[in-house]
This record gives C-alpha cells, sequence and structure tokens, in this order.
C-alpha cells in the first residue's frame, strides 16, 4: 500500500510547524464546470489537501448545507463515474495535492470495489472516507483498495473509546478522521479544548495523522484546531458559499476561493 501523496504532504507541513487545511467540496456544485474550476483552484487558494464529496440521495451524516450541495450536484448529472472524471482532470494539472473522495457505500457497491479502486487509482485519487462504512463490514473494499494502493481513511468521534479506537485504526492509512461533534455536519462547531485530548488518543492508537473537521465555521475556530490537530476541514462553510452566491446572483467559485484563503491563512499562522 502507498499513501505517497498523503505522506508527503503531512511530512512537509510538520516540518513547516504547521496543520494542514483540508477543503471538502461537492462534486458537481453547483455545475460540473464550476466545481472543476473551484478544485482546480483550491491549492493556491490554501487548502492543503481536498476532500471531494461524491454526490448520493441520502446522506446521513450531512447536515443541510451539504444534503443541498448533494442535491445541487445530483442535479447538475454528477455520479460516482462523474466524480471519478472530476478528480482525473484535477490531476491533470495537479500532481502533487493529496485528493480524498468523501462519501457513502452505496454508490460503490454499485460501481463494484473492485472497479472503484481501480477507477479511483486510475484518477489519481489518493484516499477515501465512507461514512456508512463501519470497519467491520469493510474489509472486502479495503482488500480492494490496498490492491490498488489507494488509502482507507475511517471516523472517529467522541464516543470511540479506547476499544473502539483500536478497531478503527486497523486497516486505516494516510489519515485519521476526528468527527468534533457528535451529530451531523454544519451544526456545531468544535470547540478546541474538547478536541485537544481526542486528538492525542487518537493519534496515540492509530500512529497516524489526525484531521478535526465537522465543526470549523470561522477562520478564528480553525486556528483554535490548528493548534490542537495535524489539520483542519472544513465543509459546511464553504458549501454555504456556493448556495449564498446561487441565491444572491454571485460568483460561487471566487465566494468559495475566498473563503478558503481566509480559512487557510489562519490555519498558517496558527501556530
Amino acid at each position: 500500500m502507498t499513501t505517497a501523496r498523503i505522506d508527503a504532504r503531512f511530512a512537509a507541513l510538520k516540518a513547516e510547524g504547521r496543520a494542514a487545511f483540508v477543503a471538502y467540496v461537492m462534486a458537481g456544485d453547483p455545475t460540473r464546470d464550476q466545481a472543476l474550476e473551484i478544485l482546480k483552484g483550491l491549492p493556491a487558494a490554501g487548502a492543503d489537501i481536498i476532500e471531494l464529496g461524491f454526490p448520493f440521495s441520502d446522506p446521513m451524516a450531512e447536515g443541510p448545507p451539504i444534503q443541498r450541495a448533494a442535491l445541487r450536484g445530483l442535479q447538475a448529472g454528477l455520479t460516482l463515474k462523474g466524480t471519478l472524471a472530476l478528480a482525473a482532470e484535477f490531476r491533470q494539472s495537479d500532481a502533487d495535492t493529496p485528493l480524498i473522495l468523501m462519501g457513502y457505500l452505496n454508490p460503490i457497491e454499485t460501481h463494484g470495489y473492485e472497479a472503484f479502486a481501480r477507477d479511483a487509482a486510475t484518477a489519481g485519487v489518493d484516499g477515501v472516507i465512507i461514512v456508512d462504512c463501519p470497519p467491520e463490514e469493510a474489509d472486502p473494499l479495503t482488500d480492494a483498495l490496498d490492491a490498488a494502493q489507494v488509502s482507507l481513511i475511517r471516523l472517529a468521534t467522541p464516543t470511540s473509546d479506547d476499544a473502539r479506537l483500536k478497531v478503527i485504526a486497523r486497516r486505516t492509512s494516510g489519515f485519521v478522521y476526528y468527527v468534533s461533534v457528535a451529530g451531523v455536519t454544519g451544526v456545531k462547531e468544535a470547540v478546541a479544548g474538547d478536541v485537544a485530548p481526542a486528538v492525542e488518543r487518537v493519534r496515540a492508537a492509530s500512529n497516524l495523522p489526525v484531521a478535526v473537521g465537522f465543526g470549523v465555521k470561522t477562520p478564528e475556530r480553525a486556528a483554535q484546531i490548528a493548534r490542537v490537530a495535524d489539520a483542519v476541514v472544513a465543509g459546511s462553510v464553504l458549501v454555504d458559499q456556493v448556495a449564498a452566491a446561487l441565491e444572491t446572483n454571485g460568483d460561487p467559485v471566487s465566494r468559495v476561493l475566498e473563503t478558503v484563503k481566509a480559512l487557510g491563512d489562519a490555519v498558517r499562522s496558527a501556530r
């Protein structure tokens, strides 16, 4: 298995003494062309790692902002296959930025595990986060991803005790995504004082970097989390910029990238 791009990025940022900023966007939101423009603009705007959501009709872990983004992506015609094509187009002009697909198991089962893993690797995808795939049921998918040298990145939560963390850490690579708040995305805000001990526990269990998400909405909060975690993830606040632009006939691309710059700058200057 290789996590070359992910490992290289975290090693470089550790040498710089700072956390990574991870930007989550939805494929096809609000259109395929605009989503590609956003995707291509993220690294220059300040994203160290990109999470690309693939639209799904029943995103159970998501709050209203990402639910609406998924619906816009579906209305734009972006299936899992289309998301992989978008990833491949991004990778043609960016050889270095780690790209993680994030979504749900049903479209992958329909695609087929081996075919998905092969197609993800061909598209230049470095890892996947599958929200509704528990470790106990993940071995067939993990086998396929390992064969294609694509990382499976798992979620840990505030309710994950030490025994559960050992299960989560098994066959996880790249980093662990720590869900900082109970509930769905985009509703509550992460609190650095609550997150710090949890990050230490997850690091100790996995020996991997820990990215914190599900509650980062402002540059100030991003900076606070960046002081205690290896990476800070923002998603709902970015897809909210798409929605706001659509409501005001504004430019969703510039709004998203300006927000990424503000958050990325905060993470860079946090330590």
